[in-house]
């Protein structure tokens, strides 16, 4: 059975991630869009580096031209904010998108985006789920060869990037980044976004070097996943070359990790309220942040400072997008490195996040560390870290029972002032620490995060979630 999780479909590729499968999911959006009314404004679908992601992406295109709907096919592979601007330039129904985004190389995904260009929500995700797995048990997959697609007019190829960049441009003062004289290392760690910051920037005084720059779906040596512990050939090139800063994306590049200047890792944490503090005070904008419930605290102490509400959601850009458009929201983020703003799409951007960063920097004049010297010295600091543990499907099941089942009145020689389980089970902590444990809804894991005042508490609150969980 296919389970859209999170962000939609995961799987191992060959194991369950096979074309059959893949076609399975694509006949499910056709027949959503049937049912919604929406197929006479066609579909895009794209696709990111990863092992055939071109050829499961020919797949998917194959069967929503064969039920009579229209596709625009990416000719390469693009990152996913790319696809998803598409979406509102070509005012299609949506977009399919082959990715398992930050997973390791052997996974593949399948992504749906709607109208906006966002993240589908629950609902929408629930009827394709319905749908696709009506048409793996039936069998009653349409599908019109590629070439026979393209040759009738319902399959063609298209390029999305020059009109994400013309929207770049809008956003982004270029003229002053290209003038900056900024020495900066991106790793575009073998995914979709190869390319994008060195072309962006290309033609001035600022110097780009590009690292991880080439297709390569076995993504040697890493996983795509902009953190600390699969950054060290970044962390150690900047501090080299002495570099300004290191900029990575992930394998579709919708998130950002950021590397200062000394090449230690700024958290997901400090990125987000950084980006938030940019647009408060350097630009002097306005305007609700939505938060999911694993961000940090410095998000609701910079709201106060600047009057500005927060809102928190569930994890997953699937429950923020929809309140970033509710809201006219300034920008919405989460912990895992995603931040999408005001007057883009209501999605995740981690290049023109990084973007943002580097303007940040050249309007301030301050390295990377001087500005989370400066984001503390406003909001107090702030320490985090998260903990990844693999489990059975069975497990799941068990750990969250024992949980709920537990009544837990302190952590690590802290007071629970209250225990919230709108996603997992977090523990808010008297001294406004907090502890989170929740079952990831992409991957086998269970995953533990803690924020607090000292790198020490993190690592006792996280140790006080293992022996919650008795792992």
């Amino acid at each position: 059975m296919i389970k859209f999780g999170t962000d939609g479909w995961r799987a191992v590729i060959a194991e369950d991630f096979t074309f059959y499968n893949v076609r399975a999911c694509a006949q499910g959006v056709a027949n959503y869009l049937k049912q919604a009314k929406l197929t006479e404004y066609g579909l895009v679908i794209g696709y990111d580096t990863r092992f055939a992601s071109e050829d499961f992406a020919a797949a998917a295109a194959e069967v929503i031209a064969g039920n009579g709907i229209k596709v625009l096919l990416c000719s390469q592979p693009a990152p996913t904010p790319v696809i998803s601007y598409a979406v509102t330039t070509t005012k299609s129904a949506g977009a399919i998108i082959i990715t398992a985004s930050h997973n390791p190389g052997q996974w593949n995904g399948f992504k749906y985006k709607d109208d906006t260009g966002a993240s589908a929500p629950t609902e929408t995700g629930t009827e394709i789920e319905k749908h696709a797995n009506e048409a793996l048990i039936a069998g009653n997959v349409k599908r019109l060869p590629l070439a026979d697609g393209i040759d009738n007019g319902l399959i063609a190829y298209f390029d999305p990037a020059p009109v994400y960049t013309e929207q770049l441009e809008r956003l982004v003062d270029f003229d002053a980044l290209r003038r900056s004289r900024l020495r900066i290392i991106a790793d575009s760690m073998y995914g979709a976004g190869i390319g994008y910051f060195k072309t962006l920037l290309q033609g001035g005084e600022i110097e780009v070097t590009e690292i991880n720059g080439e297709r390569n779906p076995l993504f040697p040596g890493i996983q795509p996943e902009p953190i600390a512990k699969n950054l060290t050939k970044l962390s150690s090139l900047v501090r080299q070359q002495k570099a300004d800063v290191g900029l990575a994306n992930d394998g579709d590049a919708d998130r950002i990790g950021i590397v200062d200047e000394k090449g230690e890792f700024l958290n997901q944490h400090q990125v987000f309220a950084l980006l938030a503090l940019y647009f408060l005070e350097v630009r002097g904008e306005r305007g609700a942040i939505i938060m999911t419930l694993t961000d940090s605290n410095m998000l609701h102490r910079l709201g106060k400072l600047f009057d500005v509400p927060v809102h928190e959601t569930p994890v997953g850009f699937k429950y923020v997008a929809p309140l970033m458009i509710e809201k006219n929201a300034l920008m919405g983020g989460e912990e895992s490195g995603g931040y999408g703003f005001r007057g883009h799409v209501p999605e995740r951007d981690g290049i023109l996040a990084g973007l943002y960063f580097l303007d940040f920097m050249i309007k301030t004049g301050k390295t990377p560390s001087q500005l989370l010297e400066y984001l503390y010295g406003k909001v107090g600091p702030h320490y985090y870290d998260r903990i990844d543990s693999h489990i059975s499907p069975g497990e799941h099941q068990t750990l969250a029972e024992k949980l709920t089942e537990s009544s837990v009145n302190s952590i690590a020689g802290t007071e629970v002032a209250r225990l919230d389980t709108t996603d997992g089970f977090r523990y808010l902590l008297a001294d406004d620490s907090w502890l989170l444990i929740r079952f990831s809804g992409t991957e086998p894991l269970v995953r533990i995060y803690a924020e607090s005042h000292s790198p020490e508490q993190v690592q006792r609150l996280l140790n006080s979630g293992r022996e919650l969980l008795g792992i």
